[in-house]
C-alpha cells in the first residue's frame, strides 16, 4: 500500500497461461516498462511483471517530475565532466516534455500538475554547493529564482524553478495499461521471469510454468535478477528512504528537497478532497543501519508529524550509480536495460524508455552514448573496491548477528533440523515462519516491523510476512512449511 493506490480500483489480472513467441518482450511494468511499451505499441510486443502494473518501486516513489535534482549537475561535472552534466540537464527536460505530451495527448487523468520545486541548503557547506548548482543552471538558461522556503525547515537559502510537475504514477500507468490493452497488447501480471537464456539467437525467458521466446528483451525491473552479463552488485549501491504520509488541511502546491543527507523532501497530493503531505527523509545505504522503526520515528521528528495525522508509512529503495548517471541501453546483443536512476525515477524512467525504444526502432538518440550501461570511467573504477567491501560487510554482518537488539519479542531467528529459519508472531498469535536466506546471493534477512516484510540488507530483495517474494532481484519465495 502507498498513497498512489489508496483508492485504486480492482480489475481482472491476466497471467501467462501458455508459451508465447513475440518480437519484443518487456520485463517490468513500472514507469520504464510501460512507457517503453507505449513507444513500441505498433510493434509485436508483450509485457510481463512479477506483481501488477506499477506495484514495484514506482508505487513507492514520491513522483516528482523534476530536473532541479539537488546538486546532481555539480556531482556529474565532478565525477565525469561538464559536458555530461549539460547533456544530463537537457535529457531531464526532454523527459519531462515527453511525459507531459503523453499525458495530455492521451488525456490520462493522473493528477498531473505544474508546481514550483525548491532546493535549499541547511548549512554553510551545503550552501556553497547549492550556489554552484544554481550558477550551472543559470549558465544553461534555466530561470532559477531565489525565494523563501514555504515550509518550516532549517534553511539558509533556497531557490526554485517553476517548470516542474507532480502526478499520480499509478493512475498514469493505468492509463497506459488501458491504451495498450485496447491495442490488443498482452500484459501478463503476477508472472515472474526467473531465467533468461540465449538459444539460436533468440531469448528464451522462463516463468514458473511457461516460457516466452523473444528476439529482443527490455529488462525494466528495478534491479536485474541475473549476475552475468552486468554484475550489478559491483556497479551500484542501494539507498533506502523512509516515507510518511500525513493528512494536512491545505495543498501547498510545491515540492522541496535539501542538498544533502539527512534528506528533507516533501510534496503534496489531493485525492477525494483529502490533502496529504508526503514526507521523505533519513535515506541511507542499505548495507548499514537496519533499524526501520528508528528511522520512521526520525522522519516524524524531522517534519514534526503527529501520530493522529499519519495515514501510512513505507520505504523505498533507489539504485545509486557511482557517476550519478543512469545505466540505459543495450548490455548484450538485443538485451536492453534501464536502471540506476539515482532517486529521480520518473524522469529517468521515461528517458530510458525513449532511448531504448529509439534504438529498437533505428531512430538516432543523442543520449545513447552518454548513458550506455557498459561504460567505464574513473569514478566507476574508484567505487569498485567500496562496493566489494560493502557487499562483503553486509553479507557477513547479516550472518553473524541475526537477532537484532531492537527487535520485539515477536521476532526470532533460529536453526531447526539443520535449516536457518526466522519467524514473526503476529497480534493474533500466529507464527509466520520463513527460510532465513535470500535466494539471490544468500544473505540473511532483516525483519521490518513497520511494514511487516523480510528485507535483504545486501541487494534489497523483499518478501512478505509469509515469505512470498514481492520485490527482486530475487525471483523465488522463502516460505517454509513444517513437515
Amino acid at each position: 500500500m502507498s498513497i498512489w493506490n489508496i483508492n485504486e480500483k480492482k480489475r481482472n489480472i491476466k497471467r501467462l497461461a501458455s508459451d508465447k513467441k513475440v518480437d519484443i518482450l518487456i520485463i517490468g511494468a513500472g514507469i520504464t516498462g510501460m512507457t517503453s511499451a507505449y513507444f513500441l505499441k505498433d510493434k509485436d510486443i508483450c509485457v510481463v511483471d512479477a506483481n501488477i502494473v506499477g506495484h514495484g518501486v514506482t508505487l513507492n516513489s514520491t513522483a516528482k517530475i523534476n530536473y532541479f535534482q539537488q546538486t546532481i549537475y555539480t556531482d556529474i561535472s565532478t565525477s565525469t565532466n561538464y559536458n555530461n552534466a549539460v547533456k544530463y540537464l537537457k535529457s531531464q527536460k526532454e523527459a519531462i516534455n515527453l511525459l507531459k505530451n503523453i499525458i495530455e495527448n492521451e488525456n490520462i487523468d493522473c493528477a498531473f500538475k505544474r508546481v514550483p520545486s525548491y532546493v535549499f541548503a541547511s548549512s554553510y557547506e551545503e550552501l556553497d554547493v547549492l550556489e554552484k548548482e544554481v550558477k550551472f543552471l543559470r549558465r544553461n538558461n534555466v530561470d532559477v529564482i531565489e525565494g523563501k522556503l514555504p515550509i518550516k525547515a532549517k534553511s539558509l537559502k533556497s531557490y526554485y524553478v517553476n517548470d516542474t510537475y507532480i502526478f499520480n504514477p499509478i493512475k498514469y500507468l493505468n492509463g497506459l495499461y488501458n491504451i495498450l490493452t485496447h491495442k490488443k497488447i498482452n500484459i501478463y501480471e503476477n508472472t515472474k521471469i526467473t531465467k533468461i537464456e540465449k538459444i539460436n539467437n533468440k531469448y528464451v525467458c522462463h516463468s514458473d510454468t511457461h516460457k516466452i521466446i523473444a528476439n529482443k528483451v527490455i529488462l525494466a525491473s528495478h534491479y536485474p535478477f541475473f549476475l552475468i552479463p552486468f554484475i550489478m552488485p559491483l556497479r551500484c549501491s542501494i539507498e533506502k528512504s523512509y516515507i510518511v504520509v500525513s493528512r494536512v488541511k491545505k495543498d501547498k502546491n510545491f515540492t522541496c528537497i535539501n542538498t544533502s543527507n539527512p534528506v528533507f523532501s516533501c510534496r503534496y497530493y489531493t485525492d477525494n478532497n483529502n490533502v496529504y503531505q508526503i514526507s521523505l527523509s533519513k535515506s541511507h545505504d542499505i548495507t548499514s543501519n537496519h533499524n526501520d522503526l528508528y528511522f520512521f520515528d526520525r522522519v516524524k521528528d524531522v517534519f514534526n508529524l503527529k501520530d493522529k495525522d499519519i495515514v501510512m508509512e513505507y520505504t523505498n529503495c533507489d539504485v545509486i550509480t557511482p557517476d550519478h548517471m543512469p545505466y540505459i541501453g543495450e548490455i548484450k546483443d538485443k538485451l536492453y536495460i534501464g536502471v540506476g536512476y539515482n532517486t529521480w525515477g520518473m524522469t529517468n524512467g521515461v528517458l530510458a524508455a525513449k532511448i531504448i525504444s529509439d534504438d529498437i526502432l533505428n531512430i538516432e538518440n543523442e543520449y545513447k552514448d552518454i548513458f550506455k550501461p557498459n561504460r567505464i570511467n574513473l569514478q566507476i573504477i574508484l567505487k569498485l573496491p567500496i562496493y566489494i567491501f560493502n557487499n562483503a560487510k553486509s553479507f557477513i554482518g547479516s550472518k553473524l548477528i541475526k537477532n537484532k537488539t531492537w527487535y520485539s519479542r515477536r521476532v526470532k531467528f533460529y536453526t531447526e533440523d539443520g535449516k536457518c529459519l526466522a519467524s514473526y508472531k503476529d497480534e493474533k498469535g500466529i507464527n509466520h515462519i520463513i527460510h532465513n536466506k535470500c535466494p539471490h546471493l544468500g544473505c540473511s534477512l532483516i525483519f521490518n516491523e513497520v511494514e511487516k516484510t523480510w528485507d535483504c540488507p545486501c541487494h534489497s530483495s523483499r518478501f512478505d510476512i509469509d515469505g512470498k517474494c514481492i520485490k527482486g532481484p530475487s525471483n523465488y519465495d522463502i516460505s517454509y512449511k513444517k513437515k
